[in-house]
């Protein structure tokens, strides 16, 4: 089968020759007719992102396409979007029972591919770990991103005030676009002072982010009594002058997930979860894919190149091989 490969650690990408993949009992056979672009990939590609265990070294982390082996319910046909713990930069991939959705038929499959990484990973941090509830108030760090877009519009389908941060005006108002309260360009002021003049220095119940250590103390800062802070990524160091005072003081709860690692039990109660929550909003218009541009296969470079450039508002997605 064709797949998306690479050489050495920051090699350019190419389409070459790889095995097409095996599945084993309680996995389809899924013929890959999109995928997206997820941080984590460049992350590997770079060699500082290594698969788990017996998972495929092609890098794609979720997919969308067409059941070529069934199993379980499945049938062959049935149009399937899934999170794979890797191998989706390919033709085929093989997806386990408990991680496959149906699409809504709505949704193409570009549109499909954009959904399981974003939206699981922003449910899992708003509904299962901080237990959002309609009334209290959320900061969306990188709305622009593909996570961040998709917590806004889960945020906001719950009921709570949305804040977030974006690095233009552009990005903002296609942040309020999709349901954010607040907006707030972090090159041009400081998220901290912003939110404590929005919330009377009461500050916001949950806070999602990607930065991690250069956000650290400012977030624990913006959090009111109880708060919750979700890290779901390290973009800006793991590192430096940390105070966990305001952990104690204001009684608050930090969480630290990465959900290619998460254990497939854990991830199959989530993704039925969101499958409850989200699949019906995503056929009625509720919630959305956000897409910036459809990158053909054989453009991946070109597409991890503008991933790079954080240009994107929403997922990056890679068409399938022709």
């Amino acid at each position: 089968m064709k797949a998306i490969l690479y050489d050495q650690p920051k090699d350019p990408l190419y389409v070459g020759d790889a095995d097409e993949p095996q599945p084993s009992s309680g996995e389809l056979l899924v013929r890959v007719k999109a995928t997206a672009l997820n941080r984590a990939d460049l992350l590997q590609r770079r060699g500082g992102y290594a698969p788990p265990p017996g998972a495929s070294p092609i890098l794609g982390l979720e997919l969308a396409g067409e059941v070529a082996k069934a199993a379980g319910d499945w049938q062959v046909g049935d149009r399937v979007m899934a999170l794979v713990t890797g191998g989706s930069y390919a033709e085929y991939a093989t997806v386990p029972l408990e991680t496959a959705m149906p699409i809504p038929e709505v949704l193409d499959f570009e549109q499909a591919a954009a959904i399981p990484e974003a939206f699981l990973t922003a449910y899992l941090n708003l509904f299962v770990l901080s237990s959002l509830r309609s009334g209290e108030s959320v900061l969306v760090h990188a709305g622009g991103s593909g996570v961040g877009s998709a917590a806004i519009q889960l945020a906001r389908s719950a009921g709570a005030r949305v804040f977030t941060t974006a690095s233009s005006g552009e990005k903002l108002a296609h942040c309020q676009e999709l349901g954010a309260n607040v907006m707030i360009n972090y090159k041009a002021e400081s998220f901290l002072e912003r939110v404590r003049t929005e919330t009377d220095n009461e500050g916001v119940d949950v806070i999602l982010d990607f930065v991690g250590a250069p956000y650290w103390n400012d977030n624990l800062a913006a959090l009111a009594q109880g708060g919750r802070l979700l890290q779901i990524g390290l973009m800006g160091g793991v590192s430096g002058n940390l105070s966990i005072a305001p952990i104690m003081a204001k009684n608050l709860t930090i969480s630290g997930t990465t959900l290619r690692r998460t254990p497939l039990t854990q991830k199959a109660t989530l993704v039925q979860a969101f499958t409850e929550f989200g699949l019906q909003r995503l056929t009625s218009g509720e919630i959305k894919p956000v897409i910036d541009r459809v990158f053909p296969f054989e453009e991946a470079e070109a597409a991890h190149q503008y991933m790079e450039s954080n240009s994107n508002f929403g997922k990056i997605v890679l068409s399938a091989v022709s």
